[in-house]
């Protein structure tokens, strides 16, 4: 089945080589240069990954993010041209999967929508055999990989690809602190780079979603100058 990419971008120029390059690569393109007409295409049709600006005339690119995040779980990478290390932390609190800063290879940003592809895809597939390791129950936080499916205390918890493997990770290395460069390598399947925040802002985002309280967490507990634990 042919996939559906958006591309949203007021600059004319970079949504149309976007575009170029993705059709190239067999993806339908959906194409957009404000904000407002691509809430109305994901009213209708049915979105694989969404490439998104952060500046767009009408509504801001953070904003359509967010309103994306509260009903879908596909894949969204930001591309902007700012480079302030703030900017990027928010795409990702708010539930962004991938950042680019422009200027950009537009063979680099194919590349980076084939691993986030590949990755929703493995998510969604359904794992037939059973054995003792398909599911994990922290008290009360369930999380099993046949359904690809989270809760806590009985309530269903939507979470992105992103989201499910690294709390999957953290799980199956339950009792053990796993550091960031760990978690990072072992989720985006990329080389760690030093002052690297993609971790830190999901694990962010996984904890408001468990409501887990900032200084006391009750699952995800942070260790200092080390990384991150699930304790049994």
């Amino acid at each position: 089945m042919q996939e559906n990419i958006l591309v949203v971008d007021d600059e004319r120029e970079i949504a149309d080589l976007l575009e170029v390059y993705l059709k190239n690569e067999g993806f339908c393109v959906y194409k957009f240069y404000d904000g407002t007409h691509a809430l109305d295409c994901l009213q209708n049709t049915e979105i694989s990954l969404a490439l998104l600006d952060i500046m767009l005339p009408d509504v801001d690119g953070l904003a359509l993010l967010r309103k994306i995040r509260e009903k879908f779980l596909f894949p969204v990478i930001m591309l902007t041209a700012r480079v302030e290390e703030m900017d990027k932390i928010t795409g990702l609190t708010l539930g962004a999967d991938d950042y680019i800063t422009k200027p950009f290879n537009p063979l680099e940003v194919v590349a980076r929508v084939k691993t986030q592809l590949r990755r929703y895809t493995t998510y969604n597939q359904n794992v037939a055999e059973e054995n003792s390791a398909s599911e994990y129950d922290v008290r009360g936080l369930i999380i099993n990989k046949n359904s690809r499916k989270c809760t806590l205390y009985g309530k269903e918890i939507a979470l992105t690809p992103t989201e499910f493997s690294l709390l999957w990770y953290l799980c199956e290395n339950i009792g053990k602190v796993v550091s960031s460069e760990e978690l990072f390598e072992a989720v985006w399947g990329e080389k760690y780079l030093d002052n690297n925040n993609t971790v830190m802002a999901h694990i962010g985002r996984l904890r408001e979603k468990l409501k887990e309280p900032s200084r006391k967490p009750k699952f995800i507990k942070t260790v200092w100058g080390v990384g991150y634990q699930i304790e049994p």
